[in-house]
């Protein structure tokens, strides 16, 4: 049966990841909410003809002082505004020099720092928009003085939520900074990634199960027309342009890899007896590969991998010489890999409209991940007693949920790697660490010692 491609394979799919991604949309979209309410509002007051006898509720001073009360509104927000900039610079600072570079994309997204920012430019843009409306007695020629009483009222209002959400602002600040909120986000994040893209198969097939693709033939190297990483495919274009061609395109980059300009990008495996255009399926290839400048969280389940590996690395570095951060991280590196351990492996493969097996994108295999988790940190964790004894720990946790998965002698290959390391370079007993590998393995055969063993 056809499997017709979501939205999120699409270009649009691309937009909706990019807009999501960014810090502007929702401020830019309370600045639009603004203008309309302070053109909307006035017209409103207009047609309400308050009189000498407002409501209780609304404002009742006099043309002079609505243009007061706007005016110190607007400019105590330009300056609250500036401030909340600053402060979310510096938060970008500190994430960027402590912790991460990559942590930056996932504190840019922070809904608390969109939502906080969309308010006070919603207000200040409202309150400028609200102020053109009053008019004097005495500026005007043959009408009377308008006071807006209404749309007064609402910015007063608007401006008590703009301190409210300056005090909130500043308590999720002193929040988000902290280590413990960084690797919680990206945990959440990551989570949300595997689910998306692995656990489910709805638009996809796994290892192109349910049908086959054409016959092998003769194979042809596509190279890249443009670099960077890979974060999406437009699959529905990519599975036409293999279908015209008779060809089924095998990727041989995964979504989070780089590719480089001119340099072999995919194979395309010819139908007996097609003639192909390399050229022209080559450019089609490149058009429908979505390439950014860095990567994506949406699409790359390795993404969240690398980010909380970083942490631990920046931990473990000699200007930070935080272990205890690198263990935390550590921990959150093993819960991710072990929902990783989880899903197939296989292949991820895109049919045309005839349901054939056109394009396929090569999987983030356990081996790689299992590499991307311990290589650095092994590396870097000589010395580190406490952080030795995590990647000894993180190892049993991935053996119990990969069993059957053919990483057996990988993981014991590591597992030797992290005793040898504790024996030379700390005074970890030589029964302890012995005793690591012996969990591991005991995992790996589906047991579980009890605690204190």
């Amino acid at each position: 049966m056809p499997v017709v491609s979501g939205l999120r394979d699409g270009p649009l799919g691309a937009v909706v990841d990019r807009v999501r991604g960014a810090l502007w949309p929702i401020p830019f979209i309370g600045i639009v909410i603004a203008v309309g309410l302070g053109v909307l509002l006035p017209t409103v007051d207009g047609w309400l003809a308050w009189g000498d006898h407002p409501l209780t509720f609304a404002f009742g001073g006099g043309p002079a002082a609505a243009r007061d009360l706007l005016n110190a509104i607007a400019g105590s927000l330009i300056s609250v505004t500036g401030l909340v900039f600053s402060l979310t610079v510096l938060a970008l600072q500190l994430s960027s020099s402590q912790y991460s570079p990559r942590l930056l994309q996932t504190f840019v997204t922070d809904r608390v720092v969109q939502l906080t920012l969309a308010q006070l430019v919603l207000t200040f843009v409202y309150a400028l928009t609200v102020l053109r409306t009053v008019r004097t007695a005495d500026a005007t020629v043959g009408e009377s003085a308008f006071v807006p009483r209404l749309s007064i009222s609402v910015a007063y209002l608007l401006t008590l939520g703009s301190v409210v959400a300056l005090v909130l602002f500043i308590g999720h600040l002193a929040s988000v900074l902290r280590v413990e909120t960084m690797l919680r986000d990206v945990h959440d994040e990551s989570t949300t990634t595997i689910a998306t893209e692995l656990g489910s198969s709805s638009d996809h097939d796994q290892g192109g199960a349910g049908g086959s693709g054409p016959a092998r033939g003769r194979e042809v190297l596509l190279t890249a027309r443009s670099s960077g990483f890979l974060v999406g495919i437009d699959a529905r274009a990519a599975a036409a342009a293999a279908a015209e061609a008779r060809v089924v395109v095998e990727l041989g980059v995964r979504m989070g890899d780089s590719v480089v300009e001119g340099t072999p990008v995919a194979r395309a495996r010819l139908e007996p007896g097609a003639d192909l255009d390399v050229d022209a399926l080559a450019d089609r290839l490149d058009e429908s590969l979505q390439l950014h400048f860095e990567r994506s969280a949406s699409r790359d389940v390795a993404y969240g991998l690398r980010k909380v590996v970083d942490i631990a690395l920046r931990a473990l570095s000699p200007g930070i010489n935080d272990p205890t951060t690198a263990v935390h991280a550590l921990s959150h590196a093993s819960a991710i890999l072990g929902k990783l351990a989880v899903h197939p492996a296989d292949g991820r493969a895109h049919r045309d409209e005839d349901g054939n097996v056109r394009v396929v994108v090569p999987p983030w295999t356990l081996p790689a991940l299992l590499q991307l988790t311990m290589e650095e940190p092994l590396h870097f964790a000589e010395g580190q007693p406490a952080v030795l004894r995590r990647l000894a720990g993180l190892l049993q946790e991935f053996a119990w949920q990969a069993r059957g998965r053919d990483v057996d002698d990988q993981v014991l290959g590591y597992a030797d790697a992290v005793a040898a390391s504790a024996r030379s370079s700390t005074q970890v007993p030589e029964s302890e660490t012995r005793a690591w590998r012996e969990r591991v393995a005991q995992a790996l055969a589906g047991e579980w010692p009890a605690a204190g063993r």
